[in-house]
């Protein structure tokens, strides 16, 4: 990866649709060379996917809260199926401490998401912290475009 794949990772993390062309131009390189290093950047798994963030309050999802859950290891792969099929779910993380999983959701109400924790809680323990608000919203990590010495 060189600095121009550095600049068009950082680029596309900023707005996924910005086009070829504008791509080109910024990089100094034609269109159909973005477009085969992005393919390229793809095939090598560095860019994962492309997506559209969304305003969940606006959508009716008035309630974003991080739900941490206390699952046993032999019970990890029924949870791992379990959370993958709830659309609620933005994200989960297996993490070290207290609790081993860590979920990011979104729902329509508070009656819905304790809901959702009490069929949860067939997994294990859980702690819950209901976000009041998003100061810095997702967004991706900034690559150096200058190339780095790796060892």
């Amino acid at each position: 990866m060189d600095s121009i794949d550095r600049k068009i990772i950082n680029r596309l993390q900023q707005n996924a649709r910005v086009s070829l062309k504008a791509l080109a131009q910024e990089c100094y390189i034609s269109p159909p060379t973005i477009s085969a290093r992005m393919h390229h950047l793809e095939q090598l798994g560095l860019i994962k996917n492309y997506y559209t963030l969304i305003d969940y309050k606006k959508a009716g999802y008035h309630i974003k809260a991080y739900v941490h859950v206390k699952v046993d290891p032999k019970d990890k792969l029924d949870f791992y199926k379990y959370i993958e099929s709830i659309p609620n779910v933005l994200e989960c993380d297996c993490v070290s401490g207290e609790f081993s999983m860590v979920i990011k959701v979104i729902f329509e109400s508070t009656e819905l998401l304790d809901s959702f924790i009490n069929l949860l809680q067939r997994f294990g323990k859980t702690n819950t912290q209901i976000v009041f608000s998003t100061p810095v919203d997702v967004r991706g990590v900034s690559l150096s475009e200058e190339k780095e010495d790796r060892p």
